[in-house]
């Protein structure tokens, strides 16, 4: 039933009826009743993962199943060195990707502090402090400045409560709370009557009997709907599995068509179940799970140096093939804190966007004290009305300009601190102007105003709509002094400031009879005023956000605005942050309620700032975007924010500001609450692909040599060049050593001028393969010349196999310098960029030379020592890679493929902007 029920619609005496309690609260023993029937006030969480769940899901990958059935086969052949190798593979990939989720997870529950453990209530008529779990339906609960609303509240009485709503609707500016109901039909963001569970009250006071608690609330149904968003496969995940497709696909027809073959000419079945062993082996790449795993937490642990918690590691590769970022503005993008952007008074505007305010004069105590307030400036005149008529308390002078100055309105701090610049300190001014009577701000008065004694006379100043103070005036400041009210020219200039996104404020003041001084009710209906001033405030973004989506625009990402903030707002901050000009069309939730599924995929290709939306419209948006194509990025810090978040291929939450149902729905945690953040998270999941391409590519070229090599052997009658444990070597060993260094290759010049990845492009590029082919050609010619020679020169197969592994060896450390990029040229790379692959290739010669001597490996890889006059061929043979590979550099930097990811720069193709088209523009709202 309380789901069900309009408690808005309902006025104070229907509510209490419906609930069965009154004024008086509960008594104890009904309390405890309910309690029992309604559960705690708690919204349920996720419990974090078990240590056997994480282990588990480090198996949870396609390559690590075909790892599985070769060590199964392996086994079942009695090759138990390969066997051994394989498992040892499998398990020290789940080690590592255990311990690195293990550290996230915990660093995430660290962050889950967020709702209050304590309220005030009244029951059995006594008002007492309980905690906030206890607290049930019909409860009485009393609300004051700076304490989070315990619960959904239906407000019984107001005194000026004032509260900030930003994290249901992204909204900035507090709401005025009155307990008049509303319609049914009215959104959650304009429920004026309504209090719910996790907002925060910024001023006044209140008494609200609560209507719903735990997971009935408005916060705990967008909870459930986030963890019962299923979360969309990534796209590594997806590429992984094809990939692991392909090879699985590649190892069975290789050993089925030459199986075939050699039956049908008669080879004996033993030579065919070792082909069949070393093609397995030798191309499954065993080593690869290790890379990605490792590739991923080393970039991981970047990103937590930049204050990004990565809580899945599969999101660092999401994150660099992200094409559209989803963002809230509240919090995100803004700082989440109102602030005085410019100033007008005597037609001149003042921006406080500059560190020197020039036109206004800093007047020290003493002489304000001395000086008329007549004869101050008029923009000194409109900062002191606003610093006295004012309910907020700064905290200290070294706080100003922080984001948690004091308590109270956002809009009143604001005007603390910007009478602050000039030192005008609301303390020191009441010494000089006492405060003789206060009007507390009421919607239905749209002012806020206090009497102060000035010059030995009342003085009446207020502050509020800009409408409602020009109703109070008769006379105004302009350039020439005192003259007649210009109605026009005042509302001229605060529609001007309203385009920009501004809230606008007037200023009034003016003398008052002694006796009125006195009569709270005669001030409510002032009259006879001299206008002052205006004042525009804004939520700033935060510093580096501009820039930031510049460098999302020119790496082709598409930044989207989805907030619950009013469209006049949310256009001019995108306007000013470069998401999209004030002429692109505003789509807002209202409209956006009326578009089919359809109409929507094809909105969103057009539209770049969405306002006044609601949690399921968001999740609408993300899914429209994502049903054309895109790889959608969802940064948000609210319970608003939360099913989207869990939809999209990668959440990412902040960290500080941010609820605990956005921060588990998230796959990355922003520990600074910043955008440009974003922007560095990006760069580093674009370096993780890079790599793991790069390690990838590495492996599969050596991989495809063996394949070239072993059919031609079989189909030639040669006996085969290499034993499976000698390819597990390769594979593990020495390849292995170059192949984890990789993850630490530094991220390569103009990463972030590349377009996003195709979501068709795997995890080797068209550019990649072509390349896998030519260079598996060129090593598997050169290993099996080689061989050849030394067999017939030599006369021992033991020698001719061990130089064609010592041949591919040195093939393994040409090649994985070619690997280190794409375009660029080996030579035009420092060795020394990379210290940890330059140890590698010095370690996988050592080791491999060392093993050719030490009697352990000599025999179970059934090796010996190769004669000094065979060296210079070796390495003669394996620098070839280097001259073909250069070749085929040149080539593509000179004739670049089109479909190429790592060849986007290269073409200098345009950057992906968001297509605009022009549209009404936003109405302004003063």
């Amino acid at each position: 039933m309380r789901d069900t029920v309009h408690w808005h619609a309902l006025t104070v005496a229907e509510t209490l009826e419906r609930l069965g309690t009154s004024l008086d609260g509960l008594a104890t023993r009904e309390a405890e009743r309910r309690l029992q029937q309604f559960g705690p006030n708690e919204i349920e969480t996720a419990p974090p993962p078990s240590l056997l769940r994480i282990i588990l899901h480090q198996f949870k990958s396609p390559l690590i199943y075909i790892l599985l059935v070769a060590a199964l086969v392996t086994a079942g052949l009695g090759e138990w060195i390969d066997t051994g190798a394989i498992f040892a593979v499998l398990l020290i990939n789940a080690a590592l990707g255990t311990y690195h989720e293990l550290r996230a997870e915990q660093a995430i529950r660290s962050l889950m502090l967020y709702l209050s453990p304590r309220a005030r209530v009244i029951r059995d008529g006594v008002e007492r402090e309980i905690p906030a779990k206890s607290l049930v339906p019909g409860d009485i609960v009393l609300l004051e400045s700076g304490i989070r609303v315990p619960a959904d509240l239906r407000l019984v009485s107001t005194t000026a409560l004032m509260v900030d709503e930003s994290v249901f609707t992204g909204e900035s500016v507090p709401v005025v709370k009155r307990p008049d109901p509303v319609p049914p039909e009215t959104p959650i963001a304009d429920r004026v009557c309504m209090a719910f569970l996790g907002t925060i009250v910024t001023s006044g006071r209140g008494v609200g009997v609560v209507v719903s608690t735990g997971r009935a609330t408005e916060l705990g149904k967008i909870a459930y709907l986030a963890r019962a968003e299923t979360q969309p496969q990534t796209p590594l995940e997806r590429q992984f599995a094809r990939f692991a497709r392909l090879v699985a696909l590649v190892v069975l027809v290789s050993i089925v068509a030459i199986s075939s073959f050699g039956v049908l000419r008669g080879d004996e079945p033993a030579l065919l179940f070792k082909f069949a062993v070393g093609a397995a082996v030798a191309i499954v790449p065993e080593g690869l799970p290790i890379v990605v795993t490792l590739v991923l937490a080393v970039s991981a642990q970047r990103m937590a140096r930049r204050r990004a918690i990565v809580r899945h590691l599969a999101a660092v590769e999401t994150l660099g093939s992200t094409t559209v970022i989803g963002s809230d503005k509240t919090g995100t993008l803004t700082e989440n804190r109102m602030t005085v952007r410019a100033l007008w008074a005597a037609r001149r505007v003042i921006s406080f966007e500059d560190e020197q305010l020039d036109p206004v004069p800093h007047l020290s105590f003493s002489a304000l004290r001395e000086t008329a307030f007549s004869d101050l400036p008029p923009a000194l005149r409109v900062l002191v009305t606003g610093v006295l008529a004012n309910e907020a308390t700064l905290a200290h002078s070294e706080e100003i300009g922080q984001e948690r100055a004091g308590i109270g309105d956002p809009t009143d701090l604001a005007l603390l601190i910007a009478g602050a610049r000039f030192g005008l300190v609301r303390e020191e001014l009441e010494s000089i102007y006492p405060i003789l009577a206060e009007i507390p701000f009421e919607p239905e008065r749209r002012f806020a105003a206090v009497v102060s004694r000035i010059d030995g006379k009342p003085v009446f100043l207020a502050k509020g709509a800009p409408e409602r103070i020009l109703d109070m005036c008769s006379t105004w400041v302009s350039p020439e002094g005192l003259v007649p009210l210009d109605r026009e020219a005042i509302l001229a200039a605060a529609h001007q400031l309203a385009q920009q996104g501004l809230r606008v404020l007037g200023f009034a003041a003016g003398e008052i009879p002694f006796e009125h001084a006195e009569r709270i009710e005669s001030l409510l209906e002032p009259s006879g005023l001299t206008f002052l001033g205006l004042v525009g405030l804004w939520d700033p973004p935060r510093a580096g956000v501009r820039e930031a989506i510049a460098s999302c625009h020119s790496a082709g990402i598409r930044v989207v605005m989805i907030t619950g903030d009013h469209a006049a707002t949310a256009a001019a901050i995108a306007d000013f942050l470069g998401i999209a000009p004030r002429s692109s069309p505003v789509l807002t939730g209202r409209e956006l309620q009326r578009l089919s599924d359809e109409e929507l995929r094809s909105i969103v290709q057009q539209v770049s700032v969405f306002a006044r939306v609601e949690p399921e419209q968001k999740l609408r948006i993300v899914r429209a975007l994502q049903a054309n194509g895109e790889t959608v990025a969802v940064t948000g810090d609210g319970v608003n924010d939360a099913p989207a978040l869990r939809a999209a291929e990668i959440g990412v939450a902040m960290g500080k500001s941010g609820t605990d149902v956005a921060r588990e729905a998230a796959d990355i945690v922003l520990t600074d609450d910043n955008f440009v953040t974003i922007v560095a998270a990006v760069e580093e999941g674009r370096g993780a692909f890079d790599n793991l391409r790069k390690a990838t590519f590495f492996l599969i070229s050596t991989g495809a040599a063996m394949l070239f090599v072993l059919p031609f052997a079989v189909l030639a009658g040669w006996p085969l060049p290499f034993y499976p444990a000698q390819l597990l070597w390769l594979n593990l060993v020495t390849n292995g050593l170059q192949d984890v260094a990789m993850a630490f290759e530094p991220k390569e010049p103009g990463l972030m001028r590349r377009r996003p990845r195709p979501r068709r492009e795997g995890i080797l590029s068209p550019l990649l393969w072509e390349r896998t082919l030519l260079s598996g050609l060129v090593m598997a010619a050169g290993t099996l010349w080689i061989f050849d020679w030394t067999l017939r020169a030599s006369g021992s197969l033991d020698l001719a196999r061990t130089v064609a592994l010592t041949t591919m060896v040195i093939f393994q450390n040409f090649q994985v310098g070619n690997a280190r990029s794409s375009i660029r040229s080996l030579f035009r790379m420092s060795p020394f960029s990379n210290r940890v692959l330059f140890a590698a290739v010095i370690a996988a010669i050592i080791v491999h030379v060392g093993a050719l001597y030490v009697p352990l490996t000599q025999f179970v890889l059934r090796v010996e020592p190769i004669p000094l006059d065979i060296w210079p061929r070796i390495i003669l043979v394996a620098s070839t890679i280097l001259a073909v590979v250069e070749v085929h550099k040149w080539l593509r930097r000179r004739w670049p493929r089109r479909d190429s990811w790592e060849t986007s720069e290269v073409l200098g193709e345009p950057t992906r902007r968001p297509t605009m088209q022009p549209a009404r523009q936003a109405t302004p709202e003063a």
